[in-house]
């Protein structure tokens, strides 16, 4: 991991919120978000299935499809808010200033087209002058600097395997040398092995590039090898950021504590997994106070009664800290204003 390039975010989210109108309801999928991501930075963006982490990123570049739709909020990129963009704005926005690489690149590169015309659509919607040649020889830079050979354009993308897929999917998202790189499970689909090519790829990324990665995941190994900080999301909503170090080691809401413990211990030391009970809210009916009290076993009544407020923590002290180590290079010391720690909890003072 690379030290934070400036405090200065690139990238501010506030109070957003998207709904899907359903036959039964409005299914609340994210709920006043607010997220800061600064220049050369990674932030892990965790949380289970159906949390709403790949909602929120969809929202940054506006594709979030029907009927889900942003109901408030801002999304501020260098000042700019994207959500009062025209859309011909918005397009011109996207994969020359924020791209993002999709969860399963097989089904989003096109089956019909080779990879070459992939590049080549890519480069002329933004830049329409650029002649063929000059295009193909940029495409043909970007795929040797991520370990893909040049001959593979004139592939089409079921001849390529899961991890080249990837690289190709992720070039065509950088041929374009974008500020940001958002991106949703970018592992799902690889082995192990391949998995750690493509966390090194990306570290090196951000190292030459000075590139900023919103890294949405369920995969806490990856997120501590990748991220400077952490935001933790829950039934919608972000209830606790902090720097890798601060939240690996020094959870503080009981849901951080839940997950990291469920991460198998490599040394072998444990009788059985840790689970964590229960399952998550209905989203169309979520519960009054904090939306983790009906699974926290450190409930107390007002968390029943009231939400807790997003804010640095006081009072009790932090839950115990993970197996899980977050890289040697991770620099809580160097990491933006935005990394103080912040939670949404009544055991910290959720009410301050």
């Amino acid at each position: 991991m690379t030290e934070t390039a400036s405090i200065e975010p690139i990238l501010r989210i506030q109070d957003l919120s998207i709904a899907y109108p359903i036959a039964i309801g409005t299914v609340r999928a994210v709920e006043k978000a607010s997220l800061e991501l600064s220049d050369g930075e990674a932030l892990g963006l965790v949380g289970e299935s159906g949390c709403g982490k790949s909602t929120l990123g969809l929202s940054i570049l506006r594709l979030v499809r029907p009927p889900g739709r942003i109901t408030a909020g801002r999304i501020l990129y260098h000042g700019r808010d994207i959500l009062a963009m025209k859309e011909n704005e918005v397009r011109r926005l996207r994969g020359r200033a924020i791209t993002m690489a999709f969860q399963n690149p097989l089904t989003s590169l096109n089956p019909l087209y080779r990879i070459d015309r992939q590049f080549l659509e890519t480069i002329h919607v933004h830049e329409p002058a650029a002649g063929r040649a000059e295009a193909l020889a940029r495409a043909q830079r970007v795929l040797s600097e991520l370990g893909v050979e040049p001959r593979r354009l004139a592939e089409y993308p079921h001849q390529l395997s899961g991890g080249m897929r990837q690289r190709v999917m992720l070039a065509l998202g950088l041929v374009m040398d974008p500020d940001i790189l958002v991106a949703d499970e970018p592992t799902t689909a690889l082995d192990v092995i391949v998995e750690a090519g493509f966390i090194d790829l990306l570290n090196r990324l951000r190292r030459d590039l000075n590139l900023s990665i919103l890294l949405i995941t369920h995969n806490l190994g990856m997120v501590a090898q990748v991220a400077d900080r952490i935001a933790v999301m829950y039934a919608g909503k972000i209830i606790e950021v902090g720097s890798a170090q601060e939240v690996f080691h020094h959870p503080l809401h009981p849901y951080t504590h839940g997950l990291i413990h469920c991460v198998p211990n490599i040394r072998l030391d444990q009788e059985k997994l840790a689970t964590m009970g229960g399952s998550p809210p209905d989203l169309v009916e979520p519960p009054r106070g904090c939306r983790f009290h009906p699974r926290c076993p450190h409930a107390m009544d007002i968390c029943r009664r009231e939400e807790p407020r997003f804010a640095p923590p006081r009072g009790a002290a932090p839950l115990a800290g993970s197996a899980v180590a977050a890289g040697p290079t991770s620099p809580a010391a160097a990491a933006p204003a935005a990394a103080v720690h912040r939670v949404a909890c009544w055991l910290h003072g959720g009410g301050a």
